[in-house]
């Protein structure tokens, strides 16, 4: 079974998700929901058909401005769904960005990493990299979409 692109834009309290069927993961935002069940449900729903048949390398990128400590039994939910694919011989990449600054988001992570039993990897990042690197996103989706066209 083969899963769709899906894309959740992001709003004032919840963050953009881009799940892809080639195994590219994106959570980047700000993760403020207080009631996470049924925001994440088509997320929840597409990981669920995603790992019955996931891509070689699957690569989990986060990269959040806000995380309540409400919000991370979500996360771990999610990853714990995500991890089994190691069990089918795939790989997993997870990698955790945050601001050079932000103490709270990097311990939230190595949170996570800890819970789960699994390596992250821990990306400090600066403002000026923050927009190197959605500028970098935003260019390459633009060239993809006119050489399809």
């Amino acid at each position: 079974m083969s899963v769709d692109k899906l894309r959740i834009s992001p709003t004032k309290y919840t963050p953009e998700i881009n799940l892809s069927p080639d195994g590219m993961i994106i959570i980047r935002g700000r993760s403020m929901v207080s009631e996470m069940t049924e925001f994440f449900k088509q997320t929840d729903e597409w990981i669920d058909k995603y790992i019955c048949n996931p891509a070689e390398i699957t690569c989990v990128d986060f990269h959040l401005e806000y995380l309540p400590t409400s919000n991370i039994k979500f996360y771990i939910s999610l990853l714990s769904k995500i991890i089994s694919i190691q069990l089918q011989n795939k790989k997993l990449i997870i990698n955790w960005f945050y601001d050079e600054d932000d103490e709270d988001i990097l311990e939230k992570g190595e949170y996570i990493s800890t819970i789960l039993n699994i390596p992250f990897n821990f990306i400090a990042i600066s403002v000026p990299d923050t927009i190197n690197i959605q500028t970098s996103f935003i260019t390459d989706f633009d060239i993809n979409s006119i050489n399809k066209n």
